[in-house]
């Protein structure tokens, strides 16, 4: 029966595949008024099914109506109306500057779409992570396949519910399944690949790739520092960090994964978080209706075992039965220990004390480049410092995961954490072949001997050159 099932599932995804192949080579992507009706489709379509994607997700990871708007919904709709404010200008043919070697001639940049567009989408931030490359790709001109994770079953099926409602299969289609349909997938020749998730799965979709040279675009993860200098303001530290640490039970690529504090305002951050824990979330967090959950019995199990009873400052609370870790800090972590050894991607916050900035940043540079760094400092000299010796994908100062937001700023990884970047501008870019494009124009007699041509063109050229010297 599970053969059975596994060989129906092949057929439909090739026979989808050849669809939307078929309708690619028709042109019919490619126009503005098409792509613009694609992202007005999807626009409707996600305002329309806002309370299901609030109930999926509320199933899924325990995420609040609030929550759910502002890390999800909000961020869509504002990609989508950026994107369509934009579309127009974005699909113009780029002018070059045309240099002397070529001239006269004229040069531009076309943006042509991929074709066939894969995006694989991972469980913590189920519609965000699904619709906004969609945006970019259908910006572009693409068809699009989307794997949601098989661990949000809810999300995945209202997500299937707004793309069926927006668009014709041909167009944009989601295909539901297990690793095994990801596998399958990715055996097929894809013109492009988007892949949200972690580094153990990303060198298999690397790998299959580069099977077929399929370009693709990393988003990944890491451990994500942050540094509190005994200049900071560090109520407000404190308040951000809490804030973006445990938005989503910490299920967030780039939440802070821990904390490089200078020794001499060591003891007052740890009490400010404290505070500001309780102020949050309440006395007893695992008993707030809107905080969430760890996805699943794995996972939950995993983040459980990271925890070290001896260095528990605060929280460390867990009910097995709702898969709920309550916000917690631990003190007085070491390199060595294991939670330091591999991203949290949970409500656990350990903290390290630096003697000094050169600390902090050697600490820093001898790990594998983060998703994202954050630094609270009132030194702009030493913030500028940080942003320019240190690699990593994105990041602020003063605030944690607000650079995710903007529709301005390219995000993506370097190294470890990825590569290829979107959202915005980017987003459109990143799905896009810029092609190349040079038109001679004739300067000699259509019967103009060869020899002749070059040596008119060559004197050209000198000319040029001598009056521009």
């Amino acid at each position: 029966m599970y053969h059975c099932v596994k060989q129906n599932l092949k057929k439909i995804m090739l026979e989808l595949l050849t669809k939307q192949r078929i309708y690619f080579q028709t042109g019919a992507t490619r126009n503005y008024e098409a792509r613009k009706h694609a992202l007005q489709s999807l626009r409707a379509a996600i305002a329309h099914n806002e309370t299901a994607i609030s109930q999926a997700l509320a199933h899924d990871l325990r995420k609040s109506p609030t929550e759910t708007y502002m890390s999800e919904i909000g961020l869509i709709l504002g990609e989508i109306d950026y994107a369509l404010k934009h579309l127009r200008n974005w699909m113009r043919p780029k002018k070059c500057r045309t240099p002397l070697a070529n001239f006269p001639a004229r040069q531009r940049i076309l943006y042509e779409p991929f074709g066939i567009v894969l995006i694989l989408v991972p469980w913590n931030y189920p519609f965000l992570l699904a619709l906004s490359p969609l945006i970019g790709a259908l910006a572009a001109g693409n068809c699009c396949i989307v794997k949601p994770s098989e661990f949000a079953p809810s999300s995945a099926t209202t997500l299937t519910q707004i793309v069926h409602e927006a668009f014709d299969e041909k167009l944009v289609d989601v295909l539901n399944g297990d690793a095994d349909l990801a596998k399958a997938l990715l055996e097929e020749k894809f013109d492009y690949i988007f892949y949200t998730g972690n580094s153990h799965v990303a060198r298999y979709v690397m790998e299959k790739a580069a099977q077929n040279l399929t370009p693709l675009t990393l988003e990944l993860g890491g451990k994500s520092p942050v540094i509190v200098t005994r200049s900071a303001n560090i109520q407000l530290a404190a308040r951000r960090i809490a804030f973006g640490k445990f938005l989503n039970c910490g299920q967030t690529c780039i939440a802070p994964d821990y904390i490089l504090v200078e020794d001499s305002v060591h003891d007052t951050l740890v009490q400010c978080l404290c505070d500001v824990i309780k102020d949050m979330f309440g006395e007893k967090p695992l008993e707030n209706p809107e905080y969430g959950k760890i996805i699943n019995q794995r996972h939950f199990e995993r983040r459980v075992a990271l925890l070290i009873p001896e260095k528990i400052v605060y929280g460390g609370q867990t009910a097995p039965s709702s898969l709920q870790i309550s916000p917690t800090l631990l003190d007085h972590v070491t390199p060595s220990d294991r939670i330091m050894q591999e991203e949290i991607f949970g409500p656990l916050l350990p903290i390290l004390s630096t003697n000094n900035i050169e600390q902090a940043i050697n600490f820093i540079q001898e790990r594998p480049h983060p998703l994202a760094l954050y630094i609270f400092t009132k030194d702009k000299k030493l913030a500028q410092r940080i942003f320019r010796e240190i690699s990593f994908g994105g990041g602020c100062i003063n605030d944690v995961i607000s650079h995710i937001a903007s529709t301005n700023l390219p995000f993506g990884g370097i190294g470890a954490s990825g590569f290829g970047a979107y959202h915005g501008h980017e987003s459109f870019t990143t799905f896009c072949h810029k092609k190349s494009s040079s038109k001679a124009r004739h300067m000699v007699r259509a019967h103009s001997s060869i020899p002749s041509l070059y040596k008119m063109e060559a004197k050209t050229a000198s000319v040029f050159f001598v009056i521009c010297n």
